[in-house]
């Protein structure tokens, strides 16, 4: 499964390859997707090559070569195709009874949707379609909640690991001090200590070999709280 930007920039590539016979330049690329930077896209690129949607050509300029397209897009079309974490989209199918909500306290099915960033930050995107349980009572505010695996040892010292499955509470609020998963520049994805200073937001990991981002608040779209932590031995 590919992010939204980076099926985006597969589909506007694919277009001007089809019209033009050459790939667009980075410039038009980011202009396209409405980025601040080349790096971006750079990341991007580097993302559909190593998911094997296209290919880089050595020693030539703009030289890129499509290989392959999601379904959606090769069909036609982008029907069918939705992005489930990160930007705030959720499985469209029926959820379990209990699922997403606190009417219960029993133990709770919810969406593993994917892994996210503890450490350099990471697309994270599946379809949605595991689940893990949790109870209840780790449910600790009424609102949706979904899981993600963690990569990365960047909050170790928070008591997070790679390989944990942490419950994220659905919400675009956050306070200082607060675990969440945050968005930046639309295409990333991480988990970090998020604290507010006028218009600049910290992401601070918990781990002194990481350094802390400092980003503008347009930058940073929170998507969840960290509410609970699932470890297998």
């Amino acid at each position: 499964m590919l992010t939204r930007k980076q099926l985006d920039l597969l589909e506007f590539i694919h277009k001007r390859i089809q019209r033009d016979g050459v790939p667009p330049s980075f410039d038009e690329m980011k202009e396209a997707l409405d980025l601040r930077s080349k790096s971006g896209i750079h990341r991007l690129i580097t993302a559909l090559e190593e998911r094997g949607f296209i290919r880089r050509l050595a020693h030539r300029a703009r030289a890129i070569e499509i290989v392959k397209l999601p379904e959606a897009m090769a069909g036609g079309g982008r029907a069918g195709f939705e992005p489930r974490v990160i930007d705030g989209d959720r499985p469209t199918a029926p959820a379990p009874a209990g699922a997403m909500t606190l009417e219960n306290t029993g133990v709770n099915d919810l969406p593993l949707l994917g892994r996210i960033a503890a450490g350099a930050p990471i697309e994270a995107i599946t379809d949605g379609a595991s689940h893990v349980s949790v109870p209840g009572s780790m449910l600790g505010a009424a609102g949706k909640h979904y899981a993600l695996e963690v990569k990365g040892d960047s909050m170790i010292e928070a008591g997070i690991n790679s390989g944990d499955v942490v419950v994220i509470r659905e919400t675009s609020h956050a306070d200082n001090g607060d675990i969440v998963v945050a968005q930046v520049d639309g295409y990333e994805a991480t988990l970090k200590r998020f604290r507010k200073n006028g218009d600049m937001i910290a992401l601070e990991a918990a781990n002194p070999a990481y350094e802390t981002r400092l980003l503008r608040e347009g930058q940073v779209k929170v998507q969840g709280k960290l509410v609970g932590l699932i470890r297998t031995y």
